[in-house]
C-alpha cells in the first residue's frame, strides 16, 4: 500500500502542552510518520502506510484526553 497523507481534527488543544502531547503520542505509534500538529488550527497530520493505524491514532488522542475525529 502506498503511504498517505492523513489529517485529523483535535478537539481540547489548548496551549504548547497540549500539542505537544498529541504529537508525542503518535510519533509513538509504530508506523506513523512525520507528524505535526497545529494548535491554532486544531488539527495533527501524519503519513502512514496503514489504514488501520487512523483508529489507533484516534483512540491513543482519545486516550490522552483529547478528542479526534477525521
Amino acid at each position: 500500500m502506498a503511504s498517505q497523507k492523513i489529517t485529523l481534527n483535535v478537539e481540547g488543544m489548548t496551549c504548547g502542552h497540549c500539542s505537544g502531547t498529541v504529537q508525542r503520542t503518535l510519533e509513538e505509534i509504530k508506523g506513523i510518520r512525520d507528524v505535526s500538529v497545529d494548535l491554532d488550527g486544531k488539527k495533527t497530520t501524519f503519513e502512514t502506510d496503514n489504514d488501520a493505524l487512523v483508529e489507533t491514532a484516534i483512540q491513543e488522542i482519545t486516550e490522552a484526553g483529547y478528542k479526534a475525529f477525521r
